[in-house]
Parts: C-alpha cells; structure tokens; sequence
C-alpha cells in the first residue's frame, strides 16, 4: 500500500481465508499427505483428533465462490488501494465440520478433543503449532461488507455443508485421491493412546 499511496502503484490487496475446491474435505488436522487419512479412520471406527473442544468458528469458502469476488475486483479502478476479505458469511465449529464428514460417510464420529497446545507440543515433526496455535485453534469470523460494496453480485452460493458433502463424495469416487499417510495415522493413534493414559 505505501508503493501505491507515495507512487501510485496500482495495488489492490486480496485476502481469502480457507479456500478449498471441492476435491478434499477441509480438516483442522492431516500429515503431509492428503486428508484421506481423516476419512479412513472415521471409516475405520478410530477415533479422530479434534483441537480442542471443537467450539471454535471457522469459515470455508468455495473456490467457485471466491473466483466471484476476485474476478469482480479484476480491472476495478475503485479497487486499486483497497484491501479486501472475499470469504463466505457462515461459519461453523469444527465440531459441526467433522460430523458433517463422518455424516456424508454412514459413520459415527468418534471424536477425541485434545488441547491445541498439547497437539503443538507433540506434533514431532509436524507444524502444528503455526497450523493450529497461529491459526485454527481460535475462532474466525469475517466481514464482508466491503468486498459486497465493491462487487454487488458477490454472493456466495455452495454451502459449507454442502461443499463438505460433495468434498467427502468427490474423494470416495476418486481412488487415486485414496493416498493413506500411515506416519500420520501411527501419531494419532499416540496421541490416542496418551490420552488414554492420562485419564487414567
């Protein structure tokens, strides 16, 4: 913004937040693989990992949605200057996230809640930390007014129930997208096991 506010640099400032396409259901939590994992051991009947108590908000936007208001802004002279958020209105916990997948699978959700820090602390050699502690462990809400101003027709349309649903079925459909991350399904099931032995 200073390039354009001391030179004039045409600059217009995008800012989407959990943009997904449709191809894998969002998760707070994978390995370095895909998110087929998740989805194999809610149809496995394993427990799933879920930071916290799984009440904080957080919002998913379609990409087909977000390609409405970043395209709006393309060419926009009113734009330049400007920052905007292009994200979806709804929100939901990650509660309600994981059960919507398990749902969408014919499984119960057998969800195991465990402290973000906890998972920061012992996500070996992952980077949970900057994932969750910087990032999904804390409610997240946005205001859309400005990018609504900007670009009338800005409505986002799938769901996020609905993108969930069709996220979840587009993998189970997809077999080359069935990649299994059995380093990340042995840490969930320590952390299972940890968890375990403190309650006892």
């Amino acid at each position: 913004m200073q390039a354009y506010r001391k030179d004039g640099f045409p600059v217009t400032i995008v800012r989407p937040s959990h943009t997904y396409d449709g191809t894998k259901p969002p998760v707070a939590l994978h390995g370095r693989g895909s998110n087929w994992q998740i989805l194999k051991r809610i149809l496995d009947d394993k427990p799933v990992i879920i930071p916290g108590d799984g009440s904080s908000l957080w919002t998913l936007t379609h990409s087909t949605d977000f390609a409405k208001g970043y395209v709006g802004l393309m060419g926009n002279p009113h734009a330049i200057g400007n920052a905007y958020h292009i994200t979806s209105d709804e929100s939901m916990t990650w509660n309600q996230i994981y059960e919507i997948i398990a749902d969408t699978l014919g499984k119960p959700l057998k969800a195991l809640h465990v402290a973000s820090d906890f998972l920061a602390r012992h996500g070996e050699s992952y980077d949970f930390r900057g994932q969750l502690l910087g990032d999904k462990a804390v409610s997240v809400v946005f205001d859309n007014s400005k990018i609504k101003a900007a670009v009338p027709d800005f409505v986002c349309t799938v769901s996020m129930a609905e993108g969930l649903r069709n996220s979840v079925n587009y993998m189970l459909e997809h077999k080359e997208l069935q990649v299994e991350d059995p380093e990340f399904d042995q840490w969930c099931d320590a952390i299972v096991e940890r968890m375990k032995r403190a309650e006892e």
